[in-house]
């Protein structure tokens, strides 16, 4: 799938979908200094701490029903001939138990080079200012580790990640946020030596009023002896407006 494609498909997607008037279209859009993924960095072209993405997308809720749909998408530079992630996601909020769920599925895609194309269904848990969520890759591959397209036999999936999240506002338009996350690939990956590992990032940010925010956090990720610098930790910089 061309970015084009994926252009026409997001306009099709909003075009078509029932404006209610309790419905919410929301878009988003940021740059940010280094663009980490579970602890990662997604640009491994350099080996500098700063490797600038743009990014941005849109959430459409379907009014006070608790489904949504979505887009995100990202430049990168991991796979060749690819240099955009596109997600792809939906879902249903609701409560239950004095909690907050979200429950839903999500596609990563990776226009030019498909081998990083993955599926995962995931949910949610928020409490307070606490979310725990746990996500399933349901795709044979998983972010191209197992080889699954290329014909290596093995499979990504049942791949997991648990990851934990923390914000709370600690003074008028700051906020702390702290997150924590295990990755857990599965037996076809695990096959070829690659292991587990955890990330983690912790920063706060600086709410300016009229959608506009401004965040900084240190992220990095564990067995760096493996993974090399993209496990790194980094200080990350991100400036975000919500429209």
């Amino acid at each position: 799938m061309t970015h084009t494609s994926l252009k026409v498909l997001g306009i099709a997607l909003v075009c078509a979908l029932p404006f209610a008037a309790s419905a919410q279209l929301t878009g988003n859009v940021s740059l940010t200094s280094n663009y980490k993924f579970r602890g990662q960095d997604q640009d491994t072209s350099k080996t500098r701490a700063v490797k600038p993405a743009l990014q941005g997308g849109f959430d459409y809720a379907f009014g006070e029903s608790g489904w949504y749909v979505g887009n995100w998408n990202s430049t990168v530079n991991w796979l060749d001939g690819n240099s955009l992630e596109a997600d792809l996601y939906g879902g249903y909020k609701f409560k239950a138990g004095g909690l907050d769920w979200d429950v839903g599925a999500v596609t990563y895609l990776f226009p030019g080079n498909t081998t990083g194309n993955t599926t995962e269904l995931y949910g949610a848990a928020t409490w307070g200012p606490v979310t725990a969520k746990y996500s399933h890759a349901v795709s044979k591959d998983y972010f191209g580790w197992a080889g699954a397209k290329a014909g290596s036999g093995l499979k990504g999936r049942n791949s997991g990640y648990l990851g934990f999240a923390y914000a709370q506002e600690i003074a008028p338009q700051w906020t702390l946020k702290a997150s924590v996350g295990f990755t857990r690939f599965a037996s076809g990956i695990k096959r070829q030596g690659v292991p587990n590992y955890m990330d983690y990032s912790v920063g706060a940010a600086y709410d300016f009023g009229s959608g506009l925010s401004l965040g900084a956090a240190v992220a990095g990720a564990s067995k760096k002896s493996y993974f090399g610098d993209v496990n790194k930790a980094r200080l990350l910089v991100t400036l975000t407006k919500t429209l």
